[in-house]
């Protein structure tokens, strides 16, 4: 067998496998919001911890058909958010900000990697897309401000590492860029919980879907970008 062919057998079978486990998160998070939706307890927390391993098992594997290894950094987001998924299920204060700062080091994470990678390479753009999210944390901060009580340090702080995530994500192109997007409303609604404020209707339901697809997006895009597949990728950042 020529070395053509059994790399081509290895990229095939590495392919086949990013394609059972984008599947397998696929599955899994239709499992869990289904459960939210049909008030399952013991199913939504089964599959909530199994999402965010998926998609980063998926990212490295999808990763690896393309002969390009995944952003270092990509892998430790992704599980890091799986640690503060876990934590958040605990209901208790310590695990809440324990999760938070999970979540926070996974934004570390995702902004270092946008950074490095161009994110901020037109200026311009930037300062107005940094405006935009900075004018939209100061009314959103301001107004919950007076109904989260001994949270509003951690969670003034903690968004504002969100919106650098969502500002830094909009640099790479429409798909991370929506991803930040999402993950800031998905976790805005989670804020809204903890200033008590009257919940949507399927309030649990739509913070999970916002956030899943928030995850996937951020993470596809990422290797789209490595790709040089991302509509406006920066090609002198790939270097990076």
């Amino acid at each position: 067998m020529s070395i053509r062919t059994t790399t081509r057998a290895v990229l095939g079978a590495r392919l086949r496998s990013a394609n059972g486990l984008l599947g397998g998160f696929a599955a899994a998070s239709a499992a869990h919001l289904g459960a939210i939706l049909s008030g399952a307890q013991v199913l939504r927390n089964a599959t909530k911890p199994a999402l965010m391993p998926l998609l980063a098992a998926h990212s490295l594997t999808a990763a690896g058909t393309a002969e390009r290894e995944a952003p270092k950094l990509l892998a430790p987001a992704l599980l890091l958010s799986a640690g503060g998924d876990v934590l958040l299920q605990l209901k208790n204060d310590p695990a809440f900000l324990a999760g938070m700062g999970s979540f926070a080091a996974a934004h570390v994470c995702y902004v270092t990697m946008f950074v490095r990678r161009g994110a901020l390479t037109d200026r311009r753009r930037s300062l107005v897309v940094a405006a935009a999210y900075a004018t939209a944390w100061v009314a959103l901060v301001g107004q919950l401000w007076p109904d989260l009580g001994d949270l509003k340090v951690p969670v003034a702080g903690y968004s504002l590492l969100l919106a650098s995530t969502a500002v830094t994500s909009a640099g790479l192109g429409w798909r991370t860029g929506l991803g930040g997007a999402l993950f800031l409303l998905s976790d805005t609604l989670i804020a809204t919980q903890l200033a008590k404020w009257r919940e949507l209707p399927g309030h649990q339901f739509w913070i999970m879907a916002t956030y899943v697809l928030a995850q996937y997006l951020l993470a596809s895009g990422i290797l789209a970008h490595e790709d040089g597949t991302a509509p406006d990728a920066h090609p002198e950042a790939l270097a990076v």
